[in-house]
């Protein structure tokens, strides 16, 4: 029997988490829902690295995976997103929440066509990031204003299909800065500091920050 199942099955559980988040949050159980998108975040990161192991990869499992990313990262967060304020927009709330999905589309497509090409960061926030970010945000309640809310969660769909470069930890991409790494690590702690419930946002919040602001340090340096 071959071992693609194992992998596979990860990669499942990926969607499976994303469904149990759609079915959560319906009910309007907004942390729950949250912690269902980050595990399908860890059956995301864990899938890949199976497959490798196993020396099983193959186009099937990079095409479930896009699949399954797309209905957990994009689909799950904006249905999120739109019950906890989006809907307060009408149908301006319809369309945010479709760009956010849209985005995450996009961002996997561009992915796939491109892995061949860009070696050593990701072209714009991945879609796991960008998911777990609206996500998390609507677990903590931080008190934001709607129309603020909304423009964070367009705003992580742009960044998305950006060209901003982040760091894939495996290559030799952007070169990582270390005064962007102490700026970024000031304004999260601060974070944290003052909303304590920010914990679980907090690492993704860091990462797409910290792409931001070494991507402008990068820029100005050339």
């Amino acid at each position: 029997m071959s071992k693609s199942w194992i992998p596979n099955a990860l990669t499942s559980m990926n969607l499976v988490f994303g469904v149990f988040a759609v079915l959560t949050v319906v009910h309007g159980d907004f942390t729950v829902a949250a912690y269902f998108v980050v595990a399908a975040l860890v059956a995301d990161s864990l899938d890949g690295r199976a497959a490798r192991y196993f020396g099983v990869s193959g186009e099937f499992g990079k095409e479930l995976d896009s699949l399954c990313d797309l209905g957990s990262f994009g689909v799950a967060p904006a249905v999120m997103a739109y019950l906890f304020l989006l809907k307060n927009f009408g149908w301006l709330g319809y369309l945010i929440a479709a760009f956010f999905a849209c985005c995450g589309a996009f961002r996997l497509a561009r992915f796939n066509v491109n892995v061949s090409t860009v070696k050593g960061y990701f072209m714009g926030l991945p879609i796991p990031c960008g998911g777990a970010l609206v996500a998390t945000v609507t677990m903590i309640q931080p008190g934001l204003p709607d129309w603020l809310f909304a423009a964070f969660v367009a705003f992580v769909g742009f960044l998305m299909v950006s060209k901003v470069k982040y760091p894939d930890f495996k290559g030799h991409g952007e070169k990582i800065k270390p005064l962007p790494v102490v700026l970024t690590l000031l304004i999260v702690i601060g974070m944290v500091y003052k909303i304590p419930a920010s914990w679980l946002f907090a690492p993704f919040f860091t990462f797409m920050l910290f792409g931001l602001i070494n991507s402008i340090f990068a820029t100005k340096s050339k």
